[in-house]
């Protein structure tokens, strides 16, 4: 399972990695009842803050994606729904797009050209 963080984005920790989470169950690659990275394993291996962690793993909770077990850790919780998640992630995404579409006019800049920068983007983040 691998987690990476942006941090020259304007995205919170927290939330670059709640998303992450999401996404990897939207996408099968966690499945109910499968246990995620402890609160420090995480911390450790993408060196950010416990308190980052925790806070991810809490709104998580809140939404009901995944379950703590005292004692031996979080896992992806019951009931969730990889199309509802993905559903929700592609509303996400299509927000994201919106904005940056918005942004290009403003700044008069041209459809081939927004698209040329969507695939270098695209490309530089496989």
């Amino acid at each position: 399972m691998e987690f990476t963080i942006n941090e020259n984005s304007s995205e919170a920790i927290y939330r670059q990695i709640a998303f992450q989470v999401k996404l990897l169950i939207a996408n099968g690659k966690l499945k109910v009842g499968d246990k995620i990275p402890s609160v420090r394993s995480l911390s450790k291996t993408l060196s950010v803050s416990t308190l980052s962690i925790q806070r991810a793993y809490m709104e998580l909770q809140k939404e009901g994606i995944i379950k703590g077990i005292d004692g031996k850790g979080s896992f992806v919780a019951e009931g969730v729904s990889k199309s509802s998640l993905k559903d929700g992630l592609l509303r996400g995404v299509e927000d994201e797009v919106n904005r940056s579409i918005k942004t290009a006019k403003q700044n008069g800049v041209e459809l081939a050209e927004f698209l040329e920068l969507v695939k270098v983007s695209w490309n530089e983040n496989s």
